[in-house]
Parts: structure tokens; sequence; C-alpha cells
């Protein structure tokens, strides 16, 4: 037990430590708070959240995910410090407690498993923190070095994450280190073996017995508690700061009312009919919304979403990892402005992410992904291109031609509207006026009804749809752009205008009051990026639609036998569109279509949540790509090729066109990208030519 003078020293300490955490902590309330609310509920329903969070946060589930071996000892030190928190409270007992002085009190069961595992985690611990420590500075893994050319902030470039992550690993390499010297000089002092603590027990062993050896107990107690006292203040500071924010970010992921989650391809809206707005888009940190605030306390600065970015991976500037990062350190800075209220100094460009690293971005969502702790890179990024180009009329030249096409003629390639219905040359295409009580609207699509590659998929479609007996038309010349490039490159306005025309044709096209509420008219498109802004851009303007991918509908006509399974023996692997898979969560469908023929597509290393990018997402299709080591497209086309598929089935067309332009797509024996559509197709007219005799298709 401690001495008296030793237990109102600790007292002393102990309030001054919390004190000065406090205000630490306080000031990083103050900071996340000047941030804007945001759209979608991130508030409501608090204890279903909190609990949420706090079991996702326990379960480690979202680090796992990725890279098993570094987990594999993270989790020595995260689950050995949720054990600690009791550990400490028991040990700051021992020290006031007489009866908890003894060191063969028998707890029972309780009081052994207690010791036990105390013992163990403290040298698990231990051993995760060396792991870490040699990881970083011995053999400097690649994984946590930000590429040449991504912007830095001051402090980091001098070295302010290797200084706090030493900082942070010498705290728990000290502080569990004195603990467990401390526990083996207890048992050496008492003479009393007890086979529950193994490994301070050796350490007694070593230490040997003695009435002298309680001095080196008190210096134990007071290196590994003391030791608390001192980090405390620091810990809002540093690094360690996401133990706390973490769960608290997890928990306050978007969500709909009925606590379904708000698909990753949903983004905030702005409302342009608040006549008070000053600002669009994120110019300033006070700008970003109070959850994008509470992402770089969260951040854990693993460099996880930096691996996985397609950008990045190509040799790019591009780093989501430093942009919260960045974040963080300027708002160490910058936190006492505010907190007071102030404006922050400067502007983000200037110190979270170059022009070169913004439009970089190919809007995939894997940062997002692979994140543990659910902070939301890809959405700063579109904030920042919002103020950029809105704001400020900054962004690519080539995206001017896109605006104006889609502005102007209602489409980025700037193709007349009346030419809109070519696609349809030698096709018996019905549209909404020819007829009007449809139960199927095919949404072609700009790319669908422009590019000459799409329009193979959308006759092929039109194939399927007429062979399965559906009823459908198409709006023909009432269609425009989704707005969707418009509004992943920052445009939000553009998309505005866009949308809220084809909410109002498609509210007058689609919904019929005399008509039975549970048999609603269904959407269905070829292009992921128009199937997320109908499902989920549209409902924030009014547009609550019936939307499926048309991998999806060709599924349902399988299963309802209306069409017939694939009869090919090409061997295939499928490409996960970024916006159809990890936005919206859709991969069995086109899986099941190419498996029916008997046997599965065989998978890319970098499949479903884990997909590799095509490269033409974030409006990066309407603009030249920024310099880097290859095309995003060409290294996807490589790991295609690799499986030995014959086939890349897409179910994009602009998944198709960027892997079909790849230089490897050149090369002999390149396998040939197609359409799920068209291959279904393609097996309709070989089952027709073998009924009929004629001639198969190739």
């Amino acid at each position: 037990m401690l001495t008296t003078p030793e237990k109102v020293l600790f007292v002393l300490l102990a309030g001054l430590s919390a004190g000065y955490a406090y205000l630490g902590f306080k000031r990083v309330v103050d900071v996340i708070v000047r941030g804007e609310p945001g759209h979608y509920p991130r508030f409501d329903q608090l204890p279903r959240r909190l609990v949420m969070g706090f079991l996702r946060t326990l379960s480690q589930t979202t680090v796992f995910r990725a890279r098993p071996l570094v987990s594999f000892f993270h989790g020595f030190i995260f689950y050995g410090f949720i054990f600690y928190l009791l550990v400490n409270v028991f040990d700051v007992l021992k020290g006031y407690l007489p009866p908890l002085w003894i060191v063969g009190l028998d707890w029972g069961i309780v009081g052994n498993v207690y010791r036990l595992l105390a013992d163990l985690l403290t040298v698990l611990i231990l051993i995760g923190v060396v792991f870490f420590l040699l990881r970083r500075f011995v053999a400097k893994d690649r994984q946590l070095v930000q590429a040449e050319g991504t912007l830095l902030h001051e402090k980091v470039r001098l070295g302010g994450v290797e200084r706090d992550s030493l900082i942070v690993a010498l705290f728990i390499l000290l502080h569990v280190g004195f603990r467990l010297a401390g526990e083996s000089f207890l048992l050496a002092s008492e003479a009393h073996p007890d086979p529950w603590q193994p490994f301070a027990g050796a350490l007694a062993n070593l230490i040997g017995p003695g009435p002298g050896r309680i001095a080196g107990w008190h210096v134990g107690w007071w290196g590994a508690l003391g030791l608390i006292l001192a980090f405390l203040p620091y810990f809002p500071r540093s690094k360690h700061i996401h133990l706390f924010a973490a769960p608290f970010k997890l928990s306050f992921e978007p969500r709909y009312p009925d606590g379904a989650r708000v698909p990753r391809g949903a983004l905030e809206p702005i409302d342009f009919e608040d006549e008070t707005a000053e600002q669009f888009g994120v110019a300033r940190l006070e700008h970003f919304r109070q959850v994008q605030l509470l992402d770089p306390y969260a951040c854990i600065q693993c460099n996880r979403c930096t691996n996985v970015c397609p950008a990045n991976h190509t040799g790019k500037a591009l780093s989501p990892a430093a942009i919260e990062i960045n974040k963080r350190y300027e708002l160490g800075v910058v936190a006492p402005l505010l907190a007071a209220g102030n404006e922050s100094p400067r502007e983000v460009m200037e110190f979270v992410l170059n022009e070169s690293s913004l439009w970089a971005c190919t809007t995939c969502g894997a940062c997002m992904e692979v994140c543990p702790v659910g902070c939301e890179q890809m959405v700063d990024i579109v904030d920042i291109r919002r103020d950029q180009v809105m704001m400020k009329g900054e962004f690519p030249a080539e995206l001017a031609n896109a605006f104006r096409g889609m502005e102007r003629a209602g489409n980025p390639w700037g193709i007349g509207q009346d030419k809109r219905l070519e696609w349809t040359e030698g096709l018996n295409v019905p549209t909404v006026a020819d007829k009007p009580d449809f139960e199927v609207l095919f949404w072609v699509g700009c790319a669908g009804a422009y590019d000459p590659a799409a329009q193979q998929t959308t006759r092929a479609m039109v194939r399927i749809l007429e062979h399965a007996g559906v009823d459908y038309a198409i709006l023909g010349k009432g269609e425009k752009c989704t707005g969707d490039p418009a509004r992943r490159a920052g445009n939000e306005y553009l998309y505005y205008q866009l949308a809220s025309e084809n909410v109002t044709v498609l509210n007058e096209t689609l919904l019929d009051e005399t008509l039975d509420p549970t048999k609603r008219k269904r959407v269905v498109t070829t292009c992921p990026h128009c199937f997320n802004a109908l499902f989920n851009d549209y409902p924030q303007l009014g547009g609550d639609f019936d939307v499926v991918h048309h991998s999806q509908l060709i599924e349902m006509l399988m299963a309802e036998g209306r069409l017939p399974p694939l009869e090919t023996r090409e061997r295939m692997t499928f490409h996960d569109p970024c916006y159809l898979g990890r936005h919206n969560d859709v991969y069995d469908a086109p899986r099941k279509v190419l498996g029916s023929a008997g046997v599965a597509p065989v998978e890319m290393p970098r499949n479903r949540n884990n997909s590799f990018c095509c490269g033409a997402g974030g409006a990066q299709f309407w603009k030249e790509e920024e310099a880097g080591e290859m095309r995003v497209s060409e290294n996807r086309f490589r790991e295609a090729q690799a499986t030995g598929a014959s086939v890349i089935a897409a179910g994009c067309p602009f998944c198709k066109v960027m892997l079909a332009s790849s230089d490897s797509a050149e090369g002999e024996r390149a396998p040939e990208v197609r359409d799920i559509a068209q291959i279904v197709a393609e097996n309709l007219e070989r089952i027709e030519a073998k009924l009929t005799g004629g001639a198969q298709p190739s």
C-alpha cells in the first residue's frame, strides 16, 4: 500500500492531469461542433447508435477487413488496453486499500482469471508494441509511406507522425512494462508463488525474494500510473485519441430513419433554396460537416485507404490518408481559433491536398470501404471540388466541355437531343409517348444513347427485354443526363438543374395514382452511375423510384424462366463496377447470370467490395488522367488478363470503354471486354440458331 504522502501526491497529480485532459477534450468537441450538421441523420436514436458503434469497435471486424497479420498484432494492443482499463482501476485501489494489498487474496475463480488475463495481456501488449515499433522504425514498411508529390502538412513533413507514433508507443511500452515489473517485485517481496501470473512469477524468481523488494513495487506502481497522469493531457493532442473518437465515428454513420445505412453512393446535397447561404462546398476547415471534423480525430493514420486508392496505386499524388492526417495537424494548430468561433486562417487547398490530388480521385469509394473507423475521405474531396468549381471556377479545362454539353444538350458529349434515338435504327423500340401503360422504363443513359460501344449494350438489352416479353418503353428525347458526372466533379448546381428536370419527368411518367401502389413501375438501366443517381441521389429531390440494374433484372428473368441460362464454355471474369458494387452492394446478381452456365466466373484477386476501379468515375472519363506510373484501367486490365479468362464481363458502359481501351487490350490473346447484356443476347442468338439450324454467333 502507498504511504500517506504518496496518496496525497497522487490525488493532486490526478486532479491536475484530469483538468488539463478535460480542457483538451473540450477543445476537440468545440472544434467538431463548428462544422455543418449535414443532410442525413447522424445523431438520432443515440442509444441504439452508440451501442452499435461500440460493439463494432469491440469486435474489431472493421480492422480485420485488411492486413490480417498487422490486425492480429493490433488486436493484442487493443484488447489488452480494454482490459487494462480494469487493471488500472484495481491497481489504484491496491495502492489505497489495505485488503487489496494482499497478493494471495482469494477471490475464487474470478480473481484467478483476472490475474491470469492481466498477466497474459501485459505480455501480448508488449509484443504488439514492439512489432509496430519494428514495423515503422526498423523495417520502414512502405505501406506507411506517402508517395512523392503528395501534399503534406508542414508538421508532418517535419516528422510529426513519426514523433507522435514514437511517443504513443513508448508510453504504452513503459506503462505496461512498469506494471509488469511492479507486480514481479510485489510477488518477490511477499514470496507468494502465484501460478495465475506465470510471467510476473517468472520475473519474480529472477529477482529473488526479500522484504526490500517492496520498493520495486512502489517504483513500478508510480511508473505505470504516473505515466497515465503524464500522458492524459497529451492524449487529445495525439493520434491515440482515435481510441475515443473511433467508436463515435462508427456510431454516427449516415442512416435513414428506419435504421438502414445510407448507401455510400448517396452524397450530401446542397440546399440551393437557402438564400442565406454564402458558401457552397468546402474552402476552410469550418465548412466541413461535423462528422468530417470528427474524421481526423478518429483516423488511425494506418494508410490503408491510400494503399487501396486507384490513383495512388498507379503512381498519382493522391493520398486519402494524407487528407485526414493533414486536417488533424492543422486542427492542432488552429483549434483555439475554431473553438473560439473564429475563422481558420487558410484554405484547405493550402494544406489538405493539391490540385493534382484533388482531380485524380475516381470517387470509387475504396478508401471509405477499407477505413477501419469509417472516415469519409471521398466525401471530403467532392466537397472541396464543389468549392473549386462553383465558388472559384477552377477545374480541369476538359471538364468545361462536359459541363457545357450537359447544360446545353443534356449530355456530356454535347450531341443534340435530336440524335438521342439514333441507336434505335432498325429496332422497334417503344417510347412512353407510344406506350404510356408500360411496366418497365428502360433508362438508356447518355453513354447508352451516344457512345458506339455502349450502344451495343443498349441494343442487346432491347433484345433481352423483347425475348423475355417485358412490357417496356423508353423516354427517348425526354431523357437527359442524370447529372452524375457534374455532381462527382463538384458542379452541384448543374447536377441540381438536370436532376430536378429528370425528377419532374419521371414523376409524371412513373407515378399513376390510379395504379395499385404495390405495383410500381420499375426503372432499369445498364449504367451503374445512372442507377446510383436514380436510386440514391434523386430521393433527395423528391424522386422515389423502383430502380434496378440490368444485371439484376436479367437475373430475375432467368429465375422466372423467361430467359434461358447461358450455354457457353468461355472462361469469364467479372469486373465489379464501383457504383454498382461498393456504392450499392450489388455483387451477386451479375455473378448468378454469368454462372448460370454451370461454371462460376473466375474471380480477380481484387473483387466485390475490394474491387479495383476502371478509372472512369468522378468525371475522370471526361478529362485526361493525372500523370503516374500507369493508367488505372491498364492496372485493372492486367489483373483481369492474369486470370486466364477469355472474356472480361462488364456491367457498366464506362468500365467497358476504359478496360477495352487500355494498352494491354491491344495485345495478342487479350481477353475481350463485353457487357453482361451482350453475353446474354449472344446466348439467345446461339440458342435460336441451334433451334433453326442457322449459323451461331462466334
